[in-house]
């Protein structure tokens, strides 16, 4: 039975957080990415549907930011509060990309006011989607400097420790440490897709209920589009880190694999379930592609767990999660290229009922690959809060209320949970799109202008 200890309820309190601030910083990342998209051929085709979807958009975007803010902020302070040992020997090091993390949010901020209460307020239309390119900047910009201190936690570097006292800080090369090019690309396209499949699921649900179609059409031809090209970045980026494990976080693979064996021609395990001897039953095995997924070599040599400290290894059923990540991306792909495919041939009806509800699956699909790639990554790292350097167990607080504080901040997040939903639906449910245009062309017909 698990011991609910200061170090354990810190786990749970922190991956309680993470898991419900994933959300909205997914989101917040790769949203004004598909606003900025919208409102571009919207001026370009001079299709004032495009335009309307931008407009929605970035309504809804503003509360998802507000949240989001919230969320990040307990973050930060869970890190002094939760982990005081690590924050005092790793804070030094890290603490540029944190206060970058906060520059970047209040850039994105000052021009998401701008680009909100500056709609067609110049001429040239181009003026005011030249505002989102900030948005968009910032809103990557912060992801970039927090997950470099992700980064960090797997692969220290830019610090010497002499007589358990840091020195030699180097902050640059602790924020560009070997594992930030890889996680950056992994994050940031990972959001870009969840984020486009988010949005191509409200687009097919509201297709579904015969609300708003022809809107709904071109917003699901926009975001299926871009969740396609999105999702294959992914998947480049998804290679990119399975090679980066391999060289930089070794048992991290193999455990994720189950790989117990260090061997050339290494196989890739799907699935399947351990006995109480670590065999292997039910899987499937692809033979000769874990070495090919490690070092693009079907015949390399690759780490197993037979190399790694019994005391240094990660738990075993983080396989799971890798296997689930990496299914719902290519479901991803797959639905988004048929339906792709299908609007380029003539014959095919890419709007039949299955395809759309397979589309409105992408956006909670692709939102739990992103929950289960984090704990993957995060489970990975075990023992480790710091790899190499401290264990989870060494950076925990020792204060015996952390279960009070579980308690509050679950309640917190519940209340912002029920707030989101509350909002968004008073905000949409009873403002559909096609009386929306309706007005604005109204104002056209009165106004001579917008």
């Amino acid at each position: 039975m698990v011991e609910l200890d200061s170090v354990m309820l810190s786990r749970m309190l922190t991956a309680m957080t993470l898991i419900f601030h994933v959300i909205f910083a997914t989101i917040g990342v790769g949203v004004p990415v598909m606003i900025s998209i919208a409102e571009l051929i919207g001026i370009k085709k001079k299709d004032p549907y495009y335009s309307l979807m931008a407009k929605r958009w970035a309504r809804g975007f503003t509360i998802i930011v507000a949240v989001g803010v919230v969320t990040g902020t307990a973050i930060g302070l869970q890190l002094s509060l939760l982990w005081p040992s690590f924050m005092q020997l790793a804070g030094k090091v890290i603490a540029l990309p944190l206060f970058m993390e906060t520059f970047a949010f209040f850039f994105e901020a000052i021009f998401l006011g701008a680009y909100l209460y500056t709609w067609d307020r110049f001429k040239n239309p181009m003026t005011h989607w030249y505002l989102s390119l900030p948005i968009i900047v910032g809103g990557t910009l912060s992801a970039f400097f927090i997950t470099t201190v992700n980064a960090f936690m797997n692969t220290p570097a830019g610090f010497d420790i002499e007589n358990g006292v840091i020195t030699s800080i180097n902050p640059l090369a602790a924020m560009f440490n070997p594992a930030t090019p890889t996680k950056v690309f992994h994050v940031v396209s990972s959001a870009y897709m969840t984020s486009a499949a988010i949005l191509a699921t409200i687009a097919a649900i509201t297709y579904l209920v015969k609300r708003d179609q022809e809107y709904a059409k071109r917003a699901l031809k926009l975001t299926v589009t871009a969740a396609l090209v999105f999702s294959v970045s992914t998947a480049i980026a998804g290679d990119l880190s399975a090679k980066f494990l391999a060289e930089h976080q070794p048992e991290k693979l193999a455990a994720g694999e189950w790989h117990f064996e260090t061997e050339k021609g290494a196989d890739l395990v799907v699935f399947g379930t351990l006995n109480e001897d670590n065999e292997i039953t039910g899987a499937i095995r692809l033979p000769n592609m874990l070495s090919f997924l490690a070092y693009g070599d079907f015949n390399a040599e690759v780490t197993g767990l037979d190399q790694i400290p019994d005391d240094e290894e990660p738990p075993l059923w983080i396989h799971y999660m890798f296997d689930f990540m990496v299914s719902i991306g290519f479901l991803v792909l797959g639905i988004t290229f048929l339906y792709v495919l299908m609007t380029y041939v003539k014959k095919w009806n890419p709007h039949q009922k299955w395809m759309l509800w397979a589309i409105a699956a992408i956006g909670p699909l692709s939102m739990l690959a992103i929950e289960f790639g984090w704990i993957y990554a995060e489970i990975g790292r075990q023992p480790w809060i710091l790899r190499g350097f401290m264990t989870v167990a060494e950076g925990a607080t020792t204060s015996p209320n952390v279960g009070w504080m579980f308690l509050m901040f679950f309640l917190l997040y519940a209340v912002l949970a029920g707030g989101v939903l509350v909002v968004l639906r008073k905000m949409f449910k009873d403002h559909p799109a096609e009386l929306e245009l309706e007005h604005l062309y109204k104002e056209v017909d009165e106004g001579g202008k917008r």
